[in-house]
């Protein structure tokens, strides 16, 4: 690895930025409409301003990050660039970053998606990726074995937040575990005896009510989308995550992003869902 590796693991770098910001995570999603919301054209100026705002507006006080890829892709190799300095601008003003991409395949395909956010060495170095497990969980292998490697961590669809979501992740396997369940089990077992929190965590809807049927005790973080537009609220997250509430890593995108590209509101709006998320979730 180069000498841009991470000392730190992932999870404990997180552990200690949700400590000291709280677990607030806010999206950078900058589709057409919220582009448009601001003022901005729907190209690569607007992208860029964007982003540029979000950025110098919460990196120094929020604990993560989480651009959205696919919004950052469409503009093609110029998008791309502007998300890799999005990357970087954030992580060197000491924010971590969760790239949102939900990488998914096998074999040297898979290591290559891995390569492209994991490795130090990349431009679009982030400190955790998010990733699809649904070709089966051994497929990751070259993505937990790079960010191991890497100092930097995943996040794995379990039980999301979209309807559609549990037909597969609620099917039940022969041995009577869902499809969820079971990836759990496994960020469990990637997780064991790592202090203060392992590296490896799972996405967890925090719009799907009441989940004490799952051992969401995976001593790892839980990324939960669905705080602000999608309807949950902090005052949920208890009665969701239940004694895993402490590791959860909640995520806002249009809850923050609509009070842009106003800096002052979009701090504001930020320092709002923190501080209720924080009260919330203090255990």
């Amino acid at each position: 690895m180069t000498s841009q590796t991470p000392v730190t693991p992932f999870g404990a770098r997180l552990r200690a930025a949700m400590d000291a910001r709280g677990p607030l995570c806010v999206g950078i999603d900058p589709h057409a409409a919220l582009l448009d919301s601001w003022g901005l054209a729907d190209d690569i100026a607007g992208l860029e301003r964007f982003s540029r705002t979000v950025v110098e507006a919460l990196a120094d006080s929020v604990a993560v990050f989480k651009p959205q890829a696919a919004f950052f892709e469409r503009f093609g190799s110029r998008g791309v660039a502007v998300l890799e300095r999005t990357v970087a601008d954030a992580r060197a003003a000491g924010t971590l970053v969760v790239m949102d991409a939900k990488r998914g395949d096998i074999g040297s395909t898979m290591a290559a998606y891995a390569s492209a956010f994991l490795d130090p060495s990349s431009p679009l170095f982030s400190d955790a990726l998010t990733v699809s497990p649904y070709l089966g969980y051994g497929s990751l292998k070259p993505a937990v074995d790079l960010a191991r490697a890497s100092g930097a961590g995943l996040f794995v669809l379990a039980l999301t937040s979209n309807p559609e979501g549990a037909e597969v992740q609620r099917a039940v396997r022969e041995d009577g575990r869902s499809i969820g369940a079971t990836m759990l089990a496994h960020l469990a077992a990637e997780n064991a005896g790592a202090e203060p929190m392992g590296s490896f965590g799972a996405v967890v809807g925090a719009t799907l009510g009441d989940l004490s049927s799952f051992d969401l005790d995976i001593n790892g973080p839980l990324l939960a989308p669905g705080i602000g537009a999608q309807g949950a609220t902090a005052a949920d997250l208890p009665a969701v995550f239940g004694a895993a509430v402490g590791n959860v890593v909640p995520n806002v995108s249009r809850g923050v992003l609509k009070h842009g590209p106003d800096t002052a509101a979009l701090r504001a709006s930020a320092k709002r869902f923190a501080d209720e998320i924080r009260e919330a979730v203090a255990v």
